[in-house]
């Protein structure tokens, strides 16, 4: 029988941790000693001890029941290291392989219909993912406590008093199977609770991104009542998941309270009948009330919440995390000779229903070529970077590199081939030598000091005081050229044979961009750039414009001459 795909996923994520499981275990068993004891010492204090007129006994055995206590306490907290051991590590595990689905379904959602917004995976990172560790540990504790109260109560009960150690079994068992069956509602239910999670930040997400549009529109009552929506939509799935949850009164009833009202109520006739002791029913009762009790109340509360909340997000990440199937992949090119970039009637739009940003585009772009794409604002520039790196697939036509299609090739070596810088400038925590070291980790030292003085970072590098500065989240007092030319050296670093700049150096002044772009296109290689200025186009070898129905590629000063929209763009850009 095939495991479910939430088991399976946790199970992926868990490998190499038996160790740490392992640990886990024993301590486990040690901290159970004082349930499994308590109730048959507690009866040998009574019987043997107080009621037989031996108090320095009955002590003695309460002495005994202190010490198993205090070794239970050691156990307890031994289990925590290796309860953080299988646990913290899971979070980063789960957010690599959640991204590495978004940016998969990002690629998918370009080349075909939608499957979901943004949000959602901004969702499962900062909430799923994180939820998952949080469950899990906490499932984790509890189930130790579980085993540990209720599994050793039983167990001393059997041994202690096997008569109402039968009747609590058998109530025990009919309030699982009550627990059992009413489970697959709350699974529903619980679903449909994640799955409006994810619709308020897939729907937040469009709001905030379009927000110019909205307030543009004035559509701000229909953003409010569109968000109010989805809102409402999730608080009415947990109040019928809440409703679900009164199931625990029942199982609490028949698991709990019924042998213990029973054990109490038949006690008299039990003990005169000397089928029980004294100190057997006190033990019975205390294995019931400090064992079995903490035990039903986690499984419903664990069972019906953490293991339930588990259950359900796990499931939803292992649809995310799911890897598609796809065509075997051909090898990159085997030589630097064979980086020629094409585009072959491309045509691209953002749906099915949109008119195509890109429509049946042919462009050769041979390997070394100093290329800069230029053109109104909305005509696809920006489109077409994403569509020659292979971030986005073309809806009719193909882009090869070496001749070979995009998709065909292995991604980590089409991302080592082609590397794409975007506006955005993502600059992370930790030192600036591991921020420009990003994508060639065994840079040495001389390799930074020639990359930072061909771009034109050297000041910064004083400024902050050197490669082992550390930089902060969100890069601190970085400023928003420093952060660019941060990411250009490590374009420059990594040395992509084919490296696309989108506006990437929108915050530099003149001068800096200059020497940036001159720096990148002597290093060798294909260089395009989304040109932010009409300077870029000036220092290429090839110009782009692009103007919806009719691009056309030549030389600065060709399109100077035949074309009056690139005419009048430089027009507008030296004005």
């Amino acid at each position: 029988m095939t495991a479910p795909p939430a088991a399976l996923l946790l199970r992926r994520h868990l490998r190499g941790r038996g160790p740490a499981l392992r640990r886990l275990a024993l301590w486990s068993a040690v901290e159970s000693l004082p349930s499994f004891a308590s109730g048959l010492l507690l009866a040998r204090a009574v019987d043997d001890g107080f009621l037989a007129r031996r108090p320095l006994a009955g002590l003695g055995w309460l002495a005994a029941l202190a010490a198993l206590q205090a070794l239970g306490a050691l156990g307890t907290r031994r289990i925590y290291p290796s309860l953080a051991a299988t646990v913290e590590p899971l979070r980063d595990s789960l957010v690599a392989a959640v991204v590495g689905g978004a940016l998969r379904r990002t690629i998918d959602r370009a080349a075909g219909p939608a499957s979901g917004g943004a949000g959602a995976g901004i969702s499962q990172v900062t909430e799923q993912a994180e939820a998952v560790r949080a469950l899990l540990g906490t499932a984790l504790r509890n189930v130790r406590q579980l085993l540990a109260a209720g599994i050793a109560a039983l167990l001393g009960l059997t041994l202690l008093a096997p008569l109402p150690a039968l009747a609590a079994a058998l109530s025990v068992a009919l309030a699982l199977a009550l627990f059992g069956a009413l489970l697959g509602v709350q699974v529903r239910r619980y679903r449909a609770v994640v799955r409006y999670g994810e619709r308020i930040g897939e729907t937040a997400t469009e709001i905030v991104q379009g927000v110019r549009d909205v307030v543009a529109c004035a559509a701000e009552p229909r953003a409010a009542r569109t968000a109010g929506e989805a809102i409402d939509a999730q608080a009415g799935a947990l109040r019928s998941f809440a409703r679900s949850r009164l199931v625990r009164l029942p199982v609490l009833a028949l698991g709990v309270h019924l042998p213990l009202l029973a054990l109490l109520a038949l006690s008299p006739r039990l003990v005169e009948q000397h089928r029980l002791t004294t100190g057997q029913v006190a033990g019975g009762v205390s294995y019931l009330v400090t064992g079995l009790q903490p035990a039903m109340v986690l499984l419903v509360d664990a069972g019906g919440t953490l293991l339930l909340s588990l259950a359900v997000v796990l499931g939803r990440l292992a649809e995310v995390c799911a890897e598609p199937a796809r065509a075997p992949r051909l090898a990159a090119p085997a030589t630097a000779t064979s980086y020629d970039l094409e585009a072959e009637h491309v045509t691209f739009a953002y749906s099915a229903e949109a008119a195509p940003v890109l429509d049946d585009l042919s462009l050769h772009i041979p390997e070394g070529t100093h290329l800069a794409v230029v053109g109104p604002s909305g005509t696809g520039k920006s489109t077409l970077a994403d569509v020659l790196s292979g971030l986005v697939r073309p809806r009719r036509g193909r882009v090869t590199l070496g001749k070979v299609p995009l998709p065909d090739l292995d991604g980590a070596r089409l991302r080592r081939a082609v590397a794409l810088v975007p506006q955005e400038s993502y600059v992370f925590a930790g030192t600036l030598r591991e921020n420009l070291a990003y994508l060639r980790p065994d840079a040495t030292t001389a390799d930074l000091d020639k990359a930072v003085d061909a771009i034109g970072l050297a000041g910064t590098v004083d400024r902050l005081g050197g490669y082992d500065a550390a930089v902060p989240p969100g890069g601190g007092t970085l400023s928003q050229g420093e952060r660019q030319l941060v990411t250009l050296v490590r374009a420059y670093l990594a040395a992509a044979p084919v490296t696309i700049l989108d506006e990437a150096t929108c915050h530099l002044h003149p001068a800096a961009e200059a020497r940036a772009e001159r720096a990148l296109a002597a290093r060798g290689g294909t260089l395009i750039v989304i040109a932010h200025r009409i300077s870029s186009a000036q220092r290429a070898q090839r110009v782009l414009l692009l103007d919806g129905a009719s691009p056309q590629l030549g030389t600065h000063g060709t399109l100077l001459a035949a074309s009056p929209l690139y005419a009048e763009l430089v027009g507008h850009w030296q004005t």
